[in-house]
């Protein structure tokens, strides 16, 4: 690459921002994730920026620790330090690909430490296919706003890159990338989705759907953060609603998060707690009192008068 690309050059200017010392960047061996690790070791190389690969073994297919051996060679080849870190992944009931997920962010949680950016290589077709997966479950704007660009510790610079861009990257870059067979496993419904349901909506509504989808995450995430501010300043100090009609005047979404935020706090499930729940909360705001209600993760929400307490299990 005897020239600069303006590909590469915008997977750096993407990444700049995001980097602090010590960063750490989550490689899989395939495309996005190499052609990330590239742009970040420009930043090593040249600059003597301190960052590190960190190459997740989840252990679930047969030459995983090859892959991963693999991914680990190309990165220090671009000049990127990396290392494996080797997991199980237990499925507790939520599906395997949720499983693999949370354990893998875990690692790299305690890889990285307290305030280390984790750099993560999702693509604007991930966030498609994410608001995709999202509307078909029907559970309101927190479902359609896709990935953050920042979520804590975790960061996404290449939410503006196509697929097919980080493919290109690899290329100019003389990388091997590997293709996860899962990712052609239609029995993964995020599979279907990129193979045969943005590829239809694409050819029905002429071209487009994948940035038209990623913008509107951004701003439905731009209009929920908006109301989940004024959730916020409305949220009771004492985690209890001691008088109903402070909130009589509120708009309904804003009441709903703070009933959302209060069963969370006291012990709910975030992941279980859906709109028909928060909903049924702000029924019984509504009602006469002596009613309750129970929500995942065994918290009861008990109505007495102008009053509701959030009841953990555990009490």
């Amino acid at each position: 690459m005897s020239r600069l690309d303006p590909l590469v050059a915008r997977a750096r200017n993407l990444v700049e921002p995001y980097l602090a010392p010590g960063a750490i960047v989550a490689v899989s061996g395939g495309a996005d994730s190499l052609a990330l690790a590239a742009a970040v070791s420009f930043f090593v190389r040249r600059r003597g920026f301190e960052a590190r690969a960190v190459v997740v073994d989840h252990g679930l297919q047969a030459g995983s620790a090859e892959v991963a051996a693999r991914a680990v060679e190309q990165c220090e080849r671009l000049g990127l330090p990396a290392s494996v870190r080797a997991i199980e992944v237990r499925d507790l009931g939520t599906g395997p690909e949720d499983a693999a997920r949370s354990a893998r962010y875990r690692a790299l949680l305690d890889e990285a430490g307290d305030d280390t950016p984790i750099l993560l290589a999702h693509t604007l077709d991930d966030q498609a296919e994410t608001v995709l997966l999202g509307l078909g479950r029907g559970s309101g704007p927190r479902a359609i706003q896709g990935m953050r660009p920042t979520n804590g510790q975790l960061c996404r610079p290449f939410l503006s890159l196509r697929r097919a861009e980080t493919e290109r990257i690899c290329v100019l870059h003389d990388l091997d990338w590997w293709d996860d067979p899962h990712n052609e496993d239609p029995a993964f419904r995020r599979v279907r989705v990129r193979r045969e349901l943005l590829p239809l909506m694409e050819d029905v509504l002429g071209g487009g759907v994948a940035e038209a989808l990623a913008r509107t995450a951004d701003l439905v995430r731009m209009d929920a953060d908006a109301v989940d501010g004024l959730a916020i300043r409305a949220m009771p100090e004492s985690g209890e609603v001691e008088d109903l009609w402070t909130f009589a005047d509120l708009d309904t979404p804003v009441r709903l998060r703070i009933w959302r935020r209060l069963a969370i706090d006291a012990g709910a499930s975030p992941g279980e707690l859906s709109h028909a729940h928060t909903v049924a909360l702000d029924a019984l705001m509504q009602s006469a009192g002596g009613k309750r209600i129970e929500l995942p993760g065994g918290v009861t929400a008990v109505r007495n008068g102008d009053r509701v307490h959030f009841v953990p299990r555990d009490l």
